[in-house]
């Protein structure tokens, strides 16, 4: 690298907030399985806690060395739902704990996994652990879950969507902040190392080594240099940074895996903003042209984005997997919770934004007393988005029971502040009642 690239990286760190903004460590469980639960719940916690004990150590190296700030180290398992096959819900906690416990013995901020694949209809273990949701997130404080409820090829499960709206309703009158720690998908994908929707795919390798890169700030920073120029030449200077950005994680990405003696995965260059100012998506889009996101031309600009993202990433790296986008949770950026504020964003310009990025409805507040058939329908949406354009989407909506529209519920670190958002007072109790399965659409059948 010559002087200029140096300095550029050195100024993309300490004044454009580009980070590393996890290290995950998938993990599989399948040698774990055992008919008895505590037994199998002492082997997750036997396998994690040896695989993943540098894990932390190795990555505060690194930021040392390097001078690049990893934000989170974090554990993906393999869907806890297929190794507890045979398990009540009641016994699926010994899961839950084993996995809080290994994630708090090795030093790490989250572990994803406590998850289940239902897109095509439940077996005994899916469903006993959607009902031990609840309690597991509220018993535990590092345990994530995820249910992919749809896909392209299988259709949408309306059963799952039903049951996993009373599912958030029920977490939510546990506590205010559990529901962060959920998130229902379709087209979920294997080596997503973003919490809360990261597990570890069955086809990946035993221990991996997934990096998740960040840097909105980085983007903003640069586009300032190009106002006024055409829209083509914005997409290439996103591309360019984007890049970059995914080169620096590449480099960690392989040196942790070498270091840890695991394998090294994929990078995913995600545009995850963070509460802090000059971290924001909103603020790239305006940055384009929008005098304030949630405008008309929003959805474009977010589609210029995401595209030129995902086209720097893929020329940087032929490990570039997991979502790479540009991600829109409400709560984590300083941005969109000023246009939600002043009435410029709503849930319908937030779900059309969802169609062209990376991932869906993500960290908004609405009423506790919101139906749950109103977010059974509102996870059926975003995931006919996503079975329709063969894209990953998702939701994850906090009901904030006890606030009204517009008070603001604080979720703490890069979790944020979000506003609760007004909620189409319509119901849709008679559609997602009816159950059953929306039929995959006729482009899936590719054979």
């Amino acid at each position: 690298m010559d002087t200029s690239q140096i300095k550029e990286t050195i100024n993309m760190v300490a004044e454009e907030h580009l980070d590393i903004r996890t290290i995950t460590m998938g993990i599989s469980l399948l040698d774990t399985i055992d008919s008895d639960p505590k037994m199998a719940a002492k082997k997750i916690y036997n396998k994690i806690t040896h695989y993943a004990k540098d894990l932390v150590q190795v990555a505060d190296q690194i930021e040392r060395e390097y001078g690049i700030p990893i934000t989170n180290k974090r554990i993906s398992v393999t869907p806890i739902a297929l190794i507890a096959g045979n398990t009540s819900a009641e016994d699926m906690l010994y899961y839950a704990h084993a996995l809080d416990d290994a994630a708090k013995a090795v030093g790490v901020d989250f572990i994803g996994g406590y998850s289940a694949l239902v897109q095509k209809g439940f077996n005994n273990g899916d469903l006993a652990l959607i009902h031990s949701i609840p309690k597991a997130l509220t018993e535990t404080d590092l345990v994530m879950s995820s249910i992919n409820i749809g896909s392209t090829k299988a259709g949408i499960n309306l059963d799952a969507i039903k049951l996993m709206g009373e599912t958030i309703t029920e977490v939510s009158t546990l506590s205010n902040t559990a529901t962060a720690k959920l998130v229902v998908f379709a087209n979920a994908v294997e080596d997503n190392p973003f919490m809360a929707g990261a597990f570890h795919g069955v086809s990946e390798p035993d221990v991996v080594i997934n990096v998740g890169v960040s840097g909105p700030g980085v983007v903003k920073r640069t586009l300032e240099k190009v106002k006024q120029q055409p829209i083509h030449i914005v997409s290439e200077t996103i591309k360019k940074t984007a890049f970059k950005i995914t080169r620096v994680g590449q480099m960690v990405g392989a040196l942790a895996a070498e270091r840890l003696g695991v394998e090294f995965g994929i990078v995913d260059l995600s545009l995850a903003p963070t509460p802090a100012r000059g971290d924001s998506v909103a603020e790239v889009l305006e940055e384009i042209g929008l005098e304030q996101v949630g405008t008309h031309g929003t959805t474009a600009a977010l589609m210029l984005l995401n595209d030129a993202v995902k086209k720097g990433g893929v020329m940087a790296s032929q490990r570039v997997g997991g979502l790479s986008g540009a991600f829109i949770p409400l709560s984590e950026d300083a941005g969109m919770i000023d246009a939600a504020q002043e009435g410029t964003l709503s849930l319908s310009k937030l779900e059309a934004m969802t169609s062209v990025c990376s991932v869906g409805l993500d960290m908004i507040a609405i009423p506790g007393d919101t139906p749950a058939t109103t977010i059974s329908a509102m996870i059926a949406d975003e995931a006919a988005i996503g079975v329709q354009n063969n894209k990953t989407t998702a939701v994850r909506i906090l009901p904030a029971v006890g606030k009204n529209v517009g008070e603001m519920v604080d979720y703490g670190g890069l979790l944020g502040t979000s506003p609760v958002m007004p909620v189409i007072n319509k119901s849709s109790a008679d559609f997602v009642n009816r159950g059953g399965h929306i039929p995959a659409p006729i482009h899936s059948f590719k054979n």
